[in-house]
């Protein structure tokens, strides 16, 4: 699979750019799944995250760097999903980087991202910085593409017929 062309995808490219968290899939710690959502920055080339140093995905991601990420919304008809697999890589920088502020002007009201902003700054002194490089997609659009299995489905029910 060629993961660059799938990402360039025209509905992939507006799922990336939206203001959609990203829901990130990681090993926890004690071996079960976690899933949360998280604001991101696509920056062309990979998904780039920033997080509270002492957070727990930040020792979960240092252990297994192994993630999987979907992005996806339901409305309007039909559903856009974009399914994403990667590694992780974590460094820590000082201050608040620009990637986070990017990431979350798609999702803070405009009326009070300056007072949002000066609030973060002033708040963090250091942030670790989470980027996903991807390297499986699958861009599910329910029009030209489904998930393998019910593709599998309707193949059988067409030979069949």
């Amino acid at each position: 699979m060629d993961v660059t062309a799938e990402l360039a995808k025209p509905i992939a490219r507006e799922l990336l750019q939206s203001n959609i968290p990203a829901r990130l899939a990681y090993d926890g710690l004690d071996g079960e799944p976690r899933v949360i959502p998280i604001g991101f920055w696509w920056d062309g080339e990979h998904l780039v995250m920033a997080t509270v140093p002492k957070s727990a995905k930040v020792a979960a991601l240092r252990r297994n760097p192994r993630v999987a990420i979907t992005i996806d919304r339901m409305d309007p008809w039909p559903p856009r999903v974009l399914l994403i697999r990667g590694t992780a890589r974590l460094e820590l920088v000082d201050g608040v980087p620009d990637a986070y502020i990017e990431a979350s002007r798609k999702v803070t009201p405009a009326e009070v991202f300056e007072s949002w902003e000066q609030g973060v700054r002033a708040l963090y002194e250091q942030m670790v910085v989470i980027t996903i490089s991807p390297d499986w997609a699958k861009l599910l659009d329910f029009e030209t593409t489904l998930p393998k299995a019910v593709e599998d489905l309707l193949a059988e029910h067409q030979a069949r017929a």
